[in-house]
């Protein structure tokens, strides 16, 4: 009797003791499902804590605007600064003579206060003299159309010989020289009018081409030259074998 009072009473302590482990279970589970679902429902979406896609941050913006408008001032300044920018660099000369105008930069004129002139005879072609310009200045300036050439007395200036006509107005350096030929009489005698001097002047022209421009320069001659009817004088010429070709 006793033993079977024992046995009941082991075998309730077992049921108490399970029933009691299962309702810790279902407790447990209960907590952790709530502490779960109240994780899931305060827990912020990350999608709400991201800004929207088509949002730019000001940062982001204000530093794009700073550096676009600091590499603008930048180049401007430096232009500004360097004498560029958008100065326009001078056109290159164009010294076409074309109807009796120079159309290229303004230069000043070869004259007898920039220049000195001489005349000498030459062996080639007959009957002819070389007349050199050099310009004694210390900047360039224009040797323009051909020269006033006056023998003596002579009231007015030889005519030139047309086909002489370069491409371009002479410019000559500081230094350098300039050449014309000078044709003083014909060699067949057919010439008219003729006479002898030991005097001769050289007047310059203008850009203008409309009459002698500066003052004039005297041409030493060691001889007297015999001029006629038929005197000729050429353009200016960068080369004097140019000079005595007509």
């Amino acid at each position: 009797m006793r033993n079977l009072r024992f046995r009941r009473a082991a075998r309730t302590s077992v049921l108490g003791t399970a029933a009691l482990i299962t309702a810790l279970s279902l407790t447990a589970c209960q907590e952790g499902g709530q502490a779960a679902a109240d994780a899931t429902t305060t827990a912020p979406d990350a999608s709400d804590t991201q800004p929207p896609a088509d949002t730019e941050a000001p940062a982001a913006q204000d530093g794009g605007a700073a550096g676009s408008g600091s590499g603008e001032d930048s180049a401007s300044d430096a232009g500004k600064a360097s004498g560029t920018g958008s100065t326009k660099a001078a056109p290159a000369a164009d010294t076409q003579q074309d109807d009796a105008k120079d159309t290229g930069p303004v230069t000043r004129a070869c004259d007898g206060g920039n220049s000195k002139v001489t005349l000498t005879p030459v062996p080639r072609p007959l009957n002819h003299m070389l007349l050199t310009v050099t310009n004694t200045g210390s900047t360039a300036c224009n040797a323009y159309y051909y020269p006033f050439l006056r023998f003596g007395e002579a009231q007015s200036t030889p005519p030139v010989v047309e086909e002489s006509k370069p491409q371009a107005v002479v410019t000559i350096l500081p230094g350098e020289s300039a050449y014309a030929g000078v044709m003083t009489s014909s060699a067949d005698g057919s010439g008219t009018g003729g006479y002898s001097t030991k005097k001769a002047t050289v007047h310059f022209q203008g850009r203008d081409g409309s009459g002698s421009s500066g003052p004039s320069a005297s041409a030493p001659l060691s001889k007297a030259v015999y001029v006629d009817s038929t005197l000729t004088v050429t353009y200016w010429q960068t080369e004097m074998d140019d000079a005595l070709m007509h």
